[in-house]
């Protein structure tokens, strides 16, 4: 009897053993699914369905948003070719006569006549203009004072670079990111004059110094207008990571670099955004929400994005809804849009509860405290519920854009000054 008591009271223990060994299993067995498709996340994020660089898709690169296509593809009726064309006037002319006949007859200058002309554009040889300023001194005859000449603003030392120079230095090293050496290396071989890396970085400095009065206009064009725009984008200062933080509108755009990318940038003495008024488009971050005295606006394309996401990888029927309603409304006239408010609400909140009850609750980590664990539709789904009216502030004001585009930093653009004129303004 004793013995069988014994045999019931291990096999008990064994079962039991086998039961915590097998929820420890599932536990296990549960991590390992979530950390699947955080990796499969991982691998199937692009720059349509997330916040990657369109630069990190290789040869995969789509629009941002669809196009609407309107007529037929490629070259459009009327439309002027930019063929090259020759000149009237070309620089130099070349004669290409023939020597003679194949019989021994050498052709005299009488007998050639004109049959085609060709011509070839191409790039002079560079060559550094100098420019000698000989300065003469006199003695007057009745007084004995001796006077000297002037010679011009700026020319100070018997051998110097000239405003051209220094613009086409500073250009190098702040628009097309040279670094001094190669700036260096450049001149060296265009033109047989290696400058100075000391030179360059004098011209950047009272360049930079120059523009103060600029910058602080810029800030009050960016202040005063309508709608603004922010963004924010990492970059790399002496191997650390900054963030270069714009704020820009329709004609001007503000930038300024700092070791923090949230609230400690934004409030700090650099940024402007704390004394906008009007309206402000940005990417949902959220220390933007932190200014509470202006109108916030949310980028569409953003959206647009994180719900192709929600679409390509978790299969959501909502988020198909609400993708196509808003870039139906993006379409759509804001006189349209101004006659169906109400509407486009209803369908806006309708579109926003399917999502809510398709989406799983928050459920409660194990280990955490108080925290409960969401997923990426999820917290979608509860900021486009949260923040209704920046979603839809496009709709419903004609002057808020619908993506936030104007606020990606763009160093393509270049002033329509010659080269002498740009450094010139800043010096």
């Amino acid at each position: 009897m004793e013995q069988k008591s014994r045999e019931l009271t291990l096999r008990v223990q064994r079962l039991e053993s086998y039961e915590e060994d097998n929820i420890n299993l599932r536990q296990e067995n549960n991590a390992l699914k979530e950390r699947i498709a955080e990796l499969e996340s991982r691998l199937n994020s692009n720059s349509n369905n997330s916040s990657k660089p369109p630069s990190s898709d290789g040869y995969r690169k789509k629009p941002a948003l669809p196009k609407l296509k309107k007529g037929k593809q490629g070259v459009q009726k009327g439309h002027k070719g930019r063929t090259l064309q020759q000149v009237e006037n070309p620089d130099e002319t070349i004669y290409c006569d023939p020597d003679y006949c194949d019989c021994g007859h050498t052709f005299s200058e009488d007998e050639l006549v004109f049959s085609e002309a060709r011509q070839v554009f191409d790039i002079p040889k560079p060559k550094l203009e100098i420019t000698e300023y000989q300065i003469y001194k006199a003695k007057c005859p009745e007084c004995g004072i001796v006077h000297k000449g002037v010679a011009p603003k700026g020319v100070n030392a018997p051998a110097q670079y000239g405003h051209g120079v220094k613009a086409y230095a500073v250009l190098l090293n702040v628009h097309f990111k040279l670094p001094f050496k190669k700036i260096q290396l450049l001149f060296g071989d265009l033109f047989g004059y290696s400058i100075n890396e000391s030179t360059v970085y004098s011209a950047t400095e009272r360049c930079y110094q120059a523009l103060e009065e600029s910058e602080e206009q810029i800030k009050t064009k960016v202040v005063e207008s309508q709608v603004a725009h922010a963004d924010e984008t990492g970059l790399r200062v002496a191997g650390k990571l900054h963030w270069l933080h714009t704020a820009t509108s329709s004609l001007y755009t503000y930038l300024f670099v700092h070791e923090k990318r949230g609230g400690v940038a934004l409030t700090s003495d650099k940024s402007i955004l704390n004394r906008l008024t009007g309206w402000l488009v940005h990417d949902c971050w959220s220390s933007y929400f932190g200014f509470d005295k202006i109108k916030h606006a949310i980028c569409g394309a953003h959206i647009i994005r994180e719900l192709e996401w929600q679409i390509e990888n978790d299969k959501r029927e909502w988020a198909k809804y609400v993708q196509g309603f808003l870039l139906n409304l993006h379409y759509k006239s804001h006189q349209e849009l101004a006659k169906r408010q109400r509407e486009v609400l209803m369908k806006y909140r309708y579109f926003c509860t399917l999502g809510d009850q398709e989406e799983p609750p928050p459920k409660k980590t194990p280990g955490s405290r108080g925290r409960y664990k969401r997923t990426k539709g999820r917290k979608l789904v509860e900021r486009l519920i949260r923040e209704e009216k920046a979603v839809l502030a496009f709709a419903f004001n004609e002057e808020v854009l619908f993506t936030n585009n104007l606020a990606y930093p763009n160093f393509n653009i270049i002033p329509t000054f010659s080269l002498t004129d740009r450094y010139r303004m800043c010096s």
